[in-house]
């Protein structure tokens, strides 16, 4: 009996779905994008305009494709349920164009979408299997050509003038504009001076019961600094001049004004909320909550119910809900909180003007399903994200939250009258607080007003003065951005779109064109290599890299998606411009790397005026009187500060947080060893289903600070410091390059039993195994697999021995035993030279220093036991083997 075959984009889906659908049906992974454009050349035809691309199948996919074609080609109905998104509808189309190979393939064909994946979503979506949306593939094919037509034009225009292997891209280089300009702004920021006067004042003859008024105006009029929002005084001299005043001025209850104040619920998240109160309420950072939102919309197993999605689609831009989530979720309030939690009717929530709008808000599958109810299935960080959406959701139907909100208007009469004021409030009705605390940036107004406590006072009621509280502040510039001040401003300038925030924010970060410091709140900060590129890309591009333009663009891409515009009319319209752009910066695009701009500093040790050059690391000084042919010539170079980013600032200063987040569940990634050097991959690896997340580590990742030993170069005076190197660890001099010396774990009181003269030291092979070889190496080719010993064999004579660990204890040996004597017969594989015959390769085992023996030397000892097994915090990740294609970063 033949079935069909369901595709979605993981295994994670796929074994939640299968639940679902029930043994009819055969449900497989894709594991994400199965085609895109080549790697080795543009594959957008230019020249006719028609910007086709070339779609290939994906490197190291070509099994994964063979595999569901043959799938395919048993199944009478072929289902594809990829994300109801774009990108979504994208893989579905490439799917269709491997799986459906002739017509009556591409009869078998449909598309299905659901917004949650339950079981009624699940079955409800393939009721109502459709055709795949040409438009939505339009619209995300779209996107892909011109960030490939950016990325392939641009990329190699840096690669000339600045430094090889730097990348541009077309929203992410917006995105670092954002930060270079805030940064910008920062630095050319001047602080305003202003006083702030504060009057502990209390009823007369009440004194316990205290309060804090702040000046306000004087004689009716505001007090007012230019650049300063709130009411203030210019400067101490005024301050004195009024404390002076009001320490002899008569006070009095002016006006008191009570009213009610309502504060209502938000409405449930969307995609960008989600990621701003994550950070803010739960430090999680975008990368680590989109990958923990992902989980929980494929599937959690939850006990008795098996694996279900507990949340909708978690890329949205609408806060709109179906209506019977909302009578879930209004039937539930008025179980468990009582009728006055609950409104006399359903709340409905209005999206943006340019929201799309294509799917619900994100919210509970199920309210009934409380985050108390399943924490016991859940991981920490699932618990926490479910249970500010749960919270979120549950709150946006409730009952506003009442204060009762009291401002005192106050007179201070001297030779002027002084205005004051004060607002407090008394909670009346928690309303949706008892839910769900709002998450805010900073404290506003209404903040101060519903977090204050007043006595109770009436007009014309005298006032007993206890201090006056002058304080002098400075104005500040704006924040530098965070993740969740940056998804904001993106999104409120129209950039980029619910899907794609997070991979900018993983991009300009993977590029290293900006670094965050301050832990897993803290704020971009922009590189100096950045900076440059970002100047360079908006000054040779204004009209491509301009934020409005790429706001335009979004636009324009949500009407191809509705089919109001023509795909290619897009492109046309862009490649028109970036054409035109593209060529006059080949042309006038300033060279970085050939720079050498005469200073006016001086060079410390000669005195000849320094150059300000670009180098490896970004800019540098160095001495104008540098030659490369002359060995004598000053080689004196220094750091360029000025101008870099200000790394001493506090939140800078904050530890780091060093984790890295799997993007597609969330849980922190651990550090493993390939044969390609050090990745990051998913905990989940090798579960069932797994979760085969990686990440590469660039070299500067790999690479640790060097550390200090507290020895001093036996050559040259200078530190000793601990390095990371290829091979592992190392002890070198601090004065590297000039000095290269490099400190060797010797075995002492021993020479080499070969050649007698050089020292016996510790190495590390290339695949990591330790040996012993001779510091005379090439002179000298002696090695040995196990640690020499300075002791003679009390039976051959031999003037070392050898030292072996085994799981039963460590042992020494004679060179002469068997197990020497076999290895050192062993055949060893060596590669032969074209027309020549091969060199023996040198054998790691002991070189005989002693006449040869008849007989094998059968003299072994057992020394002490086996040191315990080697863990992580010992010996490093373990090294595992894995295919190349399992090695490339996460798309």
């Amino acid at each position: 009996m033949s079935k069909s075959l369901v595709i979605v984009e993981s295994p994670a889906k796929a074994k939640t779905i299968g639940k679902y659908l029930g043994s009819g049906y055969e449900v497989q992974a894709s594991i994400g994008h199965i085609m895109d454009l080549p790697k080795n050349d543009i594959g957008v035809e230019l020249k006719k305009r028609t910007f086709e691309p070339t779609l290939i199948v994906s490197p190291g996919k070509e099994k994964l494709v063979a595999q569901l074609q043959r799938a395919a080609a048993k199944a009478d109905k072929i289902f594809l349920a990829p994300d109801p998104d774009r990108e979504g509808e994208a893989i579905a189309y490439h799917l269709a164009l491997q799986l459906g190979t002739n017509a009556a393939q591409r009869k078998k064909i449909r598309r299905v979408t659901f917004n949650e994946i339950t079981k009624k979503a699940v079955q409800d979506a393939f009721q109502h299997a459709r055709d795949i949306d040409q438009d939505l593939v339009d619209a995300q094919q779209t996107r892909r050509v011109l960030d490939r037509l950016v990325g392939y034009q641009v990329s190699p225009l840096l690669w000339d003038k600045v430094r090889r292997g730097l990348s541009a891209g077309r929203v992410q280089t917006v995105a670092v504009r954002l930060i270079v300009e805030r940064e910008r702004e920062i630095n050319a920021f001047k602080p305003v001076e202003y006083w702030t006067l504060d009057a502990q004042l209390h009823p007369e003859g009440r004194t316990p019961e205290s309060f804090t008024a702040r000046l306000v105006g004087i004689d009716g009029k505001r007090a007012t600094v230019d650049t300063v929002n709130s009411p203030a005084l210019p400067d101490g001299v005024t301050s004195k001049e009024a404390v002076a005043e009001l320490e002899k001025a008569q006070w009095s209850v002016r006006q008191v004004e009570r009213k009610q104040r309502k504060r209502n619920p938000s409405a449930p998240f969307t995609t960008s909320q989600l990621q701003q109160d994550s950070s803010r309420k739960l430090g999680f950072n975008v990368r680590r909550t989109m990958g923990v939102a992902q989980r929980l919309y494929e599937g959690v197993d939850v006990g008795d119910e098996g694996t279900v999605g507990l949340i909708t689609y978690m890329r949205t831009d609408s806060p709109r809900v179906a209506p019977d989530a909302i009578a879930g979720a209004r039937e539930w309030i008025g179980k468990q909180l009582g009728a006055k939690y609950l409104p006399a009717a359903a709340i409905q929530y209005k999206g943006k003007k340019d929201s799309q709008d294509a799917h619900e808000a994100i919210r509970p599958t199920d309210v009934n399903r409380t985050p108390d109810a399943i924490a016991k299935y859940l991981s920490d960080e699932q618990l926490k994200l479910y249970r500010l959406i749960w919270q979120r959701f549950v709150a946006s139907q409730m009952t506003a939250a009442i204060f009762d909100v009291t401002t005192v208007e106050i007179a201070a009469k001297a030779r002027r009258t002084y205005d004051f004021r004060v607002s407090g409030s008394v909670p009346v009705f928690d309303g949706f607080l008892k839910v769900y605390e709002v998450a805010k940036d900073k404290k506003d107004e209404e903040d101060d007003e519903l977090a204050n406590w007043l006595p109770a006072m009436n007009e014309g009621e005298k006032l007993a003065l206890e201090e006056l509280k002058p304080e002098q502040h400075f104005t500040e510039p704006a924040p530098r951005y965070n993740e969740a001040s940056l998804v904001k401003e993106l999104e409120e300038r129209g950039i980029g779109r619910p899907s794609t925030y997070a991979s900018i924010i993983n991009t300009i970060q993977d590029r290293e064109y900006v670094v965050k410091h301050g832990g897993p709140r803290g704020r971009f900060y922009p590189t100096e290599i950045g900076m440059v590129v970002c100047d360079l890309l908006v000054k040779n591009f204004p009209y491509i890299f301009d934020t409005a333009y790429t706001a335009k663009l979004e636009g324009e891409l949500d009407d191809i998606e509705e089919g109001k515009e023509k795909w290619t009319d897009l492109l046309g319209g862009f490649y028109t411009h970036f054409e035109k752009e593209l060529k006059v910066a080949g042309k006038k695009m300033e060279s970085i790397k050939a720079m050498e701009q005469v200073t006016d500093e001086k060079c410390d040790l000669c005195g000849s005026p320094l150059l300000l050059k670009w180098g490896k690391f970004g800019t540098f000084f160095a001495c104008s009187a540098y030659d490369k042919k002359d060995k004598n010539s000053c080689t004196f170079t220094k750091e360029n500060t000025a101008g870099k980013p200000d790394m001493a600032t506090p939140e800078a200063q904050e530890a780091e947080q060093n984790e890295e987040y799997c993007e597609n569940c969330g849980r922190v990634m651990v550090l493993r060893r390939g044969p390609f050097g050090m990745f990051m991959s998913c905990p989940g690896y090798s579960e069932d289903p797994p979760c085969k997340t990686i990440r590469k580590l660039s070299q500067k990742q790999q690479q640790k600070p060097p550390v200090p030993t507290g020895e001093d170069c036996p050559l040259c005076g200078k530190e000793l410091v601990l390095r990371q190197g290829v091979y592992g660890e190392f002890v070198s001099c601090s004065g590297y390059p000039k000095c290269k010396y490099v400190k060797q774990n010797l075995i002492e009181g021993m020479k080499c039993p070969k050649c007698g003269e050089g020292d016996l030291a510790e190495r590390k092979a290339r695949r990591g195994n330790i040996f012993w070889g001779c510091t005379n190496y090439p002179k000298c080719d002696f090695t040995s697999n196990y640690k020499p010993v300075a002791k003679k064999c009390p039976k051959c004579k031999s003037p070392y021995l050898l030292e072996k660990t085994l799981k039963s204890g460590v042992y020494l040996f004679c060179p002469n035993s068997k197990p020497a004597a076999a290895e050192e017969a062993a055949p060893k594989k060596t590669a032969a030279k074209k027309g020549a015959a091969a060199k023996k390769a040198p054998s790691r085992v002991v070189a005989k220093a002693v006449p040869a023996v008849t007989e094998p030397c059968e003299y072994e000892k057992r020394i002490g036991d086996a040191p315990p097994p080697p863990t992580v915090e010992t010996h490093g990740p373990v090294k595992e083997k894995h295919d190349e294609a399992e090695l490339q970063p996460v798309s």
